[in-house]
């Protein structure tokens, strides 16, 4: 059976589905449908010609290769298709992007033939993504002395791939629809259990919010032909929780505009909203599509007689509409003037100036930010060449410097890191800045996108300016079902080809690692000056500054080892007082957040720098803050620590990155040996006194300052989704704050979890040290409900092997994991037992396993949303409490909240926490989480 009758099966499957044929993009299926083509008697060759024109992948996919050979073949006269003259043929390579099409458009442009010359390069003139190999081809033949190699360093010089492109519209009709009310996840545009089917744009669209959603979007469509559907979140922020370029693609597929009407299922420029705005990292996905985030600021506090907020019964402030979102609302977004308007334009209602800052503009009329990045660099390359000074073309760069202003972490940072600046110029917060990225990490739930993205911009190799960069496997651990036995071994492969230390090793020789990507980013950061880029909202390390990235961003920082951003404004967090002795480090990050909004009213965090001076604690327990970051809804956060505990945090990383050169993960490029050198190198600096720790100036403006008092915190804090809260938009936050009394020991308990990226190794030794403990105390131990341990990382099972730990896991576990026999599809009921689960996401990610519907979880993770940890039940909403390792096994011992004398007998003699201000020195003594 050929692989053609395969196609047209998997099409009549799809069908049954209401989907479309999938796109092609193996070699070895489009050339038996150009075989169809050629064959002119063919039963087969009309529907061949509709999937070659219109749905072959483009880029570097080896579809795209053999689809640019066949049009190039019928360019020069060596095949003769009536349906693709040469004319359509250059219009088909036009929309390729680059790869193979840019190959092909290079060979007949600086070819002997003058018309086929002229013509192709035509088309090379609109083409952004060209690479050294294409460039040094350029260079070469205008050295030459070639007419048209000239002529093209001329347009791409004066960056004629820009200019010559149609202005954005100076008015945009748009039709609102309500997409929930309060925060909007990115679940619920892309929900996590649905992530294997990412890469499948249709199908995955089919998941968007709800079949009666999109049925109601299209009915406003056809409603309203003239307007976009503007998707927003009433009285909350859209975007929250993870960047997913799957998300902003699912609102692109039904509401925004096909990218070309020759790639399938590629929509770009959708228009999102949000009371409270976009988060920052989702906002960031959308400008990779060239789209419009709105902050509609449509509901304000209601204030008195003096300008204070009028409060409710449970002290919230009362808001009162200013105008009206209401499904259906037509209005029109003047780009110009840069406002939205009533639909006639006759009112003003909110300024959108931030939404069309030069460099978005540019975004939208490019059709994304990818062609912008690429473009400028092809420009400088272009001027180069010439030796011309290249003409002010794009928006200049916004630089900010205030003379005699000191520098805070993160503007050290992206100074150190800065592209193109001119020497000596130092940028503070607010400047647009191209910066070097140091360390880049993609994970395997959007992994598949990133390689489909790096496919699109035709690159084929890691960027040589990237320290460090690692392909995961933690977020499909949980279960080694069909759809990850398909997905994970293909993009393992990709990415080791393409020069990634990856999780799985495509040659087998070494051990499958599902160790959570988080930790490991953590571990390979060796430099607290680096710039990280990770896939996954809660890429935030300890060292150096990490952001949370969509696929596609993660994807040109792999190809381009680049990334433009503004520099955020930061706050900073410091800390008074001293720790109770029961008391966890987590209880410290949700005493932040509780005092942060006591203290400014509003969460000053939300789209800026969390500059936490923890100064103490070493990275691994750092990262717990770092973490959680994510949640308080901050662009990044960075941690300043003392010379001694950056350098045994240091250390510690190079063991580990010893370990995983020891397991046989080191890449042809020896890129974890380099790490190593770097670690070495830092570690030196900061000895020789030559480079301390990194610190800000002491005469550093920041946006807020939060302090932290710890003799506030005297019992056990939970970060509750407050499901039950009458107003709507107050639910599913991680703002209410409480602590472990308010629940009076009778809030029911139906599963505990440790586990996720918010653990680390001292959370599982606090785990067996509290089983010593109740055993002790009562002989054994029962447990009332289930209790699921997801250590972070294999090493870290290894070591609590080493040290006695494990074995108390294994001897009150009912469940362990085991990757020689790993489960084939996911659990569905629990027992009240402990179970060991694989090193990985687990309960946390939701997109293999969940809790059973309508329980109450109480978990050490960092996800609350609806439906994440916990679907709700017909007659009970599901609840996904968070608190700290202790607080959950104990929970889950109980089956309910416990009271604080009971918490603090379980705790008894475990030194949870050395945490303290980092005016204090580090104790001698290490606690047990090190």
């Amino acid at each position: 059976m050929s692989i053609y009758t395969d196609y047209l099966n998997e099409i009549e499957a799809r069908k049954e589905q209401g989907l479309n044929p999938k796109p092609i993009d193996g070699d070895a299926l489009i050339n038996e449908v150009i075989g169809h083509i050629r064959e002119k008697e063919s039963a087969h060759r009309d529907d061949c010609l509709h999937f070659f024109i219109y749905n072959t992948l483009p880029g570097t996919t080896s579809a795209a290769g053999a689809k640019a050979q066949f049009l190039k073949e019928i360019i020069l006269g060596e095949a003769e298709i009536d349906e693709i003259t040469p004319k359509f043929a250059y219009e088909l390579l036009r929309h390729m992007k680059g790869g193979p099409s840019v190959e092909v458009l290079l060979d007949l442009a600086l070819g002997t033939d003058e018309e086929n010359a002229r013509e192709a390069a035509e088309v090379l003139k609109t083409q952004v993504f060209l690479y050294e190999a294409d460039t040094d081809r350029i260079k070469d033949a205008h050295d030459a002395d070639n007419t048209v190699a000239t002529d093209l360093l001329d347009s791409y010089a004066k960056a004629e791939f820009f200019t010559k492109l149609p202005e954005i519209d100076e008015e945009i009709k748009v039709v609102t629809y309500i997409a929930a009310e309060g925060d909007i996840s990115t679940d619920l545009l892309s929900p996590g259990n649905q992530a294997h089917s990412r890469a499948d744009r249709e199908l995955h669209g089919k998941c968007m919010i709800s079949e009666t959603a999109q049925k109601e979007i299209e009915a406003l469509k056809l409603k309203h032909p003239d307007a976009r559907v503007m998707l927003i979140a009433e009285k909350g922020t859209m975007g929250v929780g993870s960047s997913r370029m799957s998300g902003v693609n699912n609102v692109a597929l039904w509401t925004g505009t096909q990218a070309s009407s020759y790639v399938p299922f590629v929509n770009i420029a959708p228009v999102v909203a949000g009371t409270n705005g976009i988060s920052p990292i989702f906002l960031t996905t959308v400008g990779v599509t060239g789209g419009i985030g709105v902050d509609l600021k449509n509901w304000v506090k209601k204030l008195d007689e003096d300008g204070k907020p009028i409060l409710n019964n449970d002290g919230d402030a009362i808001l009162e509409e200013l105008y009206s979102v209401a499904t259906g609302t037509v209005l029109t977004i003047n780009t110009q003037k840069k406002k939205l308007y009533s639909e006639d334009g006759s009112e003003e209602l909110v300024d959108m100036a931030g939404s069309f800052t030069p460099q978005k503009m540019e975004f939208m009329k490019a059709g994304g930010s990818y062609a912008i990045v690429f473009g400028k660099k092809l420009q400088t390359f272009a001027a180069q060449t010439l030796g011309i000074e290249a003409p002010l073309v794009f928006a200049p760069s916004k630089e900010i410097s205030h003379e005699g202003q000191g520098l805070t972490a993160v503007e050290k940072i992206f100074n150190a890191n800065a592209v193109g600046i001119a020497p000596g110029k130092v940028l503070h917060a607010g400047s647009d800045a191209r910066v070097r990225i140091n360390i880049v990490g993609s994970q395997d739930t959007t992994g598949p996108m990133t390689a489909q993205e790096l496919e699109a911009m035709a690159a084929t190799v890691l960027s040589p300016s990237v320290d460090g960069a690692y392909q995961s496997g933690c977020h499909t651990a949980s279960v080694w079902d069909a759809k990850a036995q398909a997905n994970t071994p293909k993009l393992m492969a990709f990415m080791h080809k393409f020069g990634l230390v990856t999780g799985r090793d495509p040659k087998g020789v070494y051990h499958s690692m599902t160790d959570v990507i988080h930790k490991v980013l953590n571990d390979i950061t060796v430099d607290d000056w680096a710039i990280i880029i990770g896939g996954d909202s809660h890429t935030r390390m300890s060292k150096g500054v990490a952001f949370g990235a969509d696929s596609g961003t993660v994807a040109l920082a792999l190809a381009t080892g680049e990334a433009t951003m503004p520099i955020p404004e930061s706050v900073k967090v410091t800390f008074t007082g001293k720790m109770a002795d029961h008391m966890d480090f987590r209880d410290v990050v949700h005493a932040t957040q509780a005092q942060m909004l006591a203290q400014h009213g509003d969460n000053v965090f939300q789209g800026r720098i969390i500059e936490v001076h923890i100064g103490t604690l070493l990275a691994d327990q750092a990262f717990t803050f770092t973490d959680w970051t994510a949640e308080m809804k901050a662009k990044a956060s960075i941690c300043i620590s003392n010379d001694e505990t950056l350098i045994e945090s240091l250390e510690i990383a190079k063991s580990r990155i010893q370990i995983m050169i020891e397991k046989g993960m080191e890449n042809d490029a020896k890129m974890l040996q380099g790490l190593i050198d770097i670690a070495d190198a830092r570690i030196a600096q900061i000895r020789s006194g030559e480079k301390p720790a990194l610190k800000p100036d002491d005469n550093a403006k920041y946006f807020a300052e939060v302090v932290v008092d710890l003799d506030e915190i005297v019992e056990p804090m939970i970060a509750d989704p407050d499901v039950n809260n009458a107003d709507v938009s107050k639910r599913y936050t991680h703002d209410t704050i409480r602590p472990i009394s308010f629940y009076r020991a009778e809030k029911k308990v139906d599963l505990g979890f440790v586990g996720s990226c918010m653990v680390h190794k001292g959370d599982i030794k606090i785990v067996a040290q509290m089983l010593r403990n109740l055993e002790e105390q009562y002989g054994s131990v029962e447990f009332q409900a289930p209790l699921v341990v997801a250590a972070p990382t294999y090493n870290i099972i290894d070591e609590l092997k080493a040290e006695g730990d494990w074995a108390i896991l294994q001897k009150y576990c009912g469940f362990e994991f085991d990757d020689t026999s790993p489960k084939l599809k996911a659990r569905t009921e629990y027992e009240n037992i402990l179970y060991l689960e694989r090193p990985g996401c687990n309960l946390c990610m939701g997109n293999q396993e969940k809790a059973a519907k309508g329980d109450t979880v109480l978990a050490t993770s960092t996800r609350l949303f609806q439906g994440r940890v916990v679907a709700d039940s017909a007659t009970r909403k599901g609840e996904s409490l968070l608190g700290s390792t202790p607080v959950v096994v104990l929970s889950a011992i109980l089956g309910r909240t416990p009271t604080l004398e009971e918490y603090k007998v379980a705790v008894q003699g475990i030194d949870l926490t050395k945490f303290a201000p980092p005016l204090i020195k580090p104790l001698d003594s290490l606690s047990v989480h090190f």
